[in-house]
C-alpha cells in the first residue's frame, strides 16, 4: 500500500493527463545535417557478432546442478517489493503508457561495468520490453569494436586498425567521450568505420573540433555524403535517413587531420530502445571524468524516459575504499544525470553477489556491504529507485549456488551468459509488475477525477 501511495501522489503532481509535463518529442539539433533516403538498395548479409571466449563452468554433479537451478530460478520471480523508491519510476512508467496509446519512442540508457558490456543482461532486458512496447531499433551503440568485451546482440561493428580507442579504463583520457565515456579517434587518412544495422532513422555522433578532419560516408558500398568535422568545439551530429531493411554502413577518413567518433544511433519511429552503455572494469565515477558539455548535449539528444545505473563490484575491490568520498562521488554522479536530464526516471541497479577466495575458502566479496547500503541511501536521498541485484539472486553467499547450477563463472564474479539473461528478465518483471501497479493506480485516479467531473 505504502508503493502505492507513492505513486499515487507522484501521478497527482504531475497531473494524469500529463498536462504540465513535457511532450517528449525528439528535436532538431542546430547541427545536424539530413540526408534524403538513397532509394531501395539490396540489403546485404548481417556480420556475425564477434562473442567472446567460452566461460568457465564449475564442474557439479547432474543432482547438484538441478538444484541449484531451481533454487536460483525460484529467486528471480516477480516480486511486489524488488525497488526502493519505486514512485522515482513514474515519469518512465507514463511514458511508457503514452507509448502504448501511440506516443513517442521511448528510449532507455543502461550505463555500468563489465556486467554490462557483454551485452547479455542489457539484452535479457530489451527483448523483453520491446516485446511488449515495440521495436524501437537498437539506439545508441559505440562506434566500431572499441575494447575487447564489448558487444551488441543487435548491431555489428568494426573499425580499422588506426583508430586509437580512448576512454577504458586502462588508458588515461582526456575526457571528451561523448554519451558513453568511450570514443575512436586517429589522424591518418583511410581509416574505416563500419555499422550493420536496420532501423528508420541513422545518426552519427561525433566530435566537432577546429581542424577537424572530413570523412566519406557509404551506405552499402556507395557513398553518399562527406562529412566535415571542422568548427567550434562541440558534439556534432549527422543524420540520414535509410531505405527500409538491413544496411552497412561506412566511415572512411579523408585526410591527417583529427577525427574523433562516439558512435551510431540506429532507430525507429515507435517502440522502446534499451543501449547499452557498459565499460569493462568501470566504477560510477568515471562518469565524473566525461565532458560535461558534450554528455549534456548528447543525452539530452537521446531523451531517455529511464536512465540505469548498474556499477559497484570495481568500487568493491578497492585497496584503499573510503566510504564517505564514495557516497560523495555516487552522490554527485546522479546529480550529474539529473543535470543533464531533469525529467528523466533514474533506477540504481546495486552489485550482484560476489565471492572471493581466500586462502582456499570463499568469503565476502570486498567492501560489497558498504557499498550496496551506499547507493541504497543516495539513490533514496537523490530522488532514484534502487534495485538491489545481490538480495534478488539470494543474498550474500547466493553466488556459490548460481556457480553450481552454471549460471555463474568459476571466478565468482562474473555471470554465464544464461546467468545475465535470467538476471534481466528478473528485472524486466520486476518492472513491469510496477507498471501493473502504475496502470491500476493511475485509473483510479482518473475515474475519481472524472467522477468529480460528473457530479
Amino acid at each position: 500500500m505504502r508503493k502505492i501511495a507513492l505513486l499515487a501522489a507522484l501521478l497527482l503532481a504531475i497531473g494524469v493527463e500529463g498536462a504540465t509535463l513535457k511532450k517528449h518529442t525528439r528535436k532538431k539539433h542546430p547541427a545536424s545535417r539530413t540526408t534524403a533516403s538513397a532509394g531501395t538498395i539490396t540489403p546485404p548479409k548481417r556480420r556475425s557478432v564477434i562473442r567472446r571466449a567460452v566461460a568457465h563452468i564449475v564442474p557439479v554433479s547432474a543432482a547438484v546442478r538441478a538444484r541449484a537451478v531451481e533454487k536460483a530460478s525460484n529467486q528471480v520471480q516477480p516480486l511486489a517489493d524488488a525497488f526502493d523508491n519505486p514512485a522515482a519510476l513514474v515519469p518512465f512508467f507514463e511514458r511508457l503508457y503514452r507509448l502504448e496509446h501511440g506516443g513517442d519512442s521511448v528510449h532507455v540508457l543502461h550505463f555500468g561495468d563489465s556486467h554490462t558490456a557483454s551485452d547479455d543482461l542489457p539484452a535479457a532486458l530489451r527483448a523483453e520490453f520491446q516485446s511488449r512496447f515495440g521495436n524501437g531499433g537498437p539506439g545508441f551503440a559505440f562506434a566500431g569494436h572499441p575494447f575487447k568485451g564489448y558487444r551488441r546482440f543487435d548491431v555489428s561493428g568494426s573499425n580499422s586498425n588506426d583508430w586509437y580507442t580512448e576512454g577504458i579504463v586502462t588508458r588515461p583520457d582526456d575526457g571528451k567521450e561523448g554519451l558513453g565515456g568511450i570514443s575512436l579517434q586517429t589522424t591518418a587518412p583511410g581509416q574505416t568505420i563500419s555499422f550493420t544495422a536496420e532501423a528508420d532513422q541513422l545518426e552519427l555522433y561525433c566530435l566537432r573540433q577546429p581542424d577537424g578532419g572530413g570523412m566519406q560516408f557509404y551506405v552499402d558500398g556507395s557513398p553518399v555524403e562527406t562529412i566535415d568535422t571542422s568548427g567550434q568545439f562541440g558534439s556534432d551530429f549527422f543524420s540520414y535517413v535509410p531505405a527500409a531493411g538491413v544496411h552497412q554502413y561506412e566511415l572512411v577518413t579523408a585526410t591527417s587531420a583529427p577525427v574523433r567518433v562516439f558512435g551510431w544511433v540506429a532507430q525507429n519511429h515507435q517502440g522502446i530502445t534499451w543501449e547499452t552503455l557498459g565499460i569493462n572494469g568501470a566504477s560510477a565515477d568515471i562518469l565524473l571524468n566525461w565532458d560535461e558539455n558534450l554528455f549534456d548535449s548528447q543525452i539530452a539528444r537521446r531523451d531517455p524516459a529511464l536512465v540505469v545505473l548498474a556499477y559497484g563490484t570495481n568500487e568493491a575491490v578497492r585497496p584503499r575504499f573510503d566510504a564517505m568520498a564514495y557516497r560523495e562521488s555516487f552522490r554527485q554522479v546522479l546529480q550529474r544525470i539529473r543535470h543533464a536530464s531533469p525529467a528523466t526516471s533514474i533506477l540504481v541497479v546495486g552489485p550482484p553477489d560476489c565471492m572471493r577466495n581466500a586462502r582456499g575458502q570463499l568469503a565476502t566479496f570486498g567492501h560489497l556491504d558498504e557499498i550496496i547500503d551506499i547507493q541504497r541511501a543516495v539513490a533514496r536521498e537523490e530522488g532514484c529507485a534502487f534495485w538491489d541485484w545481490r538480495r534478488r539472486m539470494g543474498g550474500p553467499g547466493s553466488k556459490r549456488t548460481w556457480v553450481q547450477a552454471g549460471f555463474a563463472q568459476s571466478d565468482y564474479v562474473h555471470f554465464t551468459s544464461s546467468g545475465y539473461q535470467l538476471i534481466g528478465k528478473g528485472l524486466s518483471s520486476d518492472l513491469l509488475l510496477q507498471y501493473s501497479s502504475f496502470l491500476n493506480v493511475r485509473s483510479e485516479i482518473a475515474n475519481e477525477q472524472q467522477a468529480r467531473k460528473d457530479q
